[in-house]
């Protein structure tokens, strides 16, 4: 899960950060650390043999879905997604809610196929990078 961490902020978030906000992600070990304390509570979707992805969710707040750069395409969100909202669903909760930053046109498309709605842009205060991130709600049947 650790390494799906990195992979991710090594090719989605690295690129479009500082230098600064990286290392501190980097120094602090915060993948790491969120993998540490939340671990327990991934939902992870595995292709031969190997975690390809982990979805993680709390109430009707989807925290993080990432899935391997080696695992695009291959279905592997899409699966970690439709898992969290049918669980979100059957425990009551009647919307979901994610978060993610202008910048990352692919998780906003995906989003949207999914019929997320944007519902609010506020500062990105997580990376001190002068982002914007965007709030998406879903209703849940």
């Amino acid at each position: 899960m650790k390494a799906i961490l990195q992979d991710t902020f090594e090719s989605v978030w690295r690129p479009n950060i500082s230098p600064a906000a990286a290392a501190a992600y980097l120094d602090e070990d915060r993948g790491g650390t969120y993998v540490d304390e939340h671990g327990h509570e991934f939902r992870v979707a595995e292709l031969d043999g190997k975690v390809a992805g982990l979805v993680h969710w709390q109430d009707d707040f989807v925290h993080a879905l990432h899935v391997g750069s080696a695992y695009h395409r291959r279905g592997v969100g899409r699966h970690l997604m439709d898992l969290a909202e049918t669980e979100m669903a059957r425990s009551g909760v009647g919307q979901a809610r994610l978060e993610t930053d202008t910048f990352n046109e692919p998780s906003r498309a995906f989003y949207g196929a999914r019929d997320y709605v944007e519902a609010g842009r506020y500062p990105d205060e997580e990376w001190d990078s002068d982002l914007t991130t965007i709030l998406f709600v879903k209703p849940l049947r």
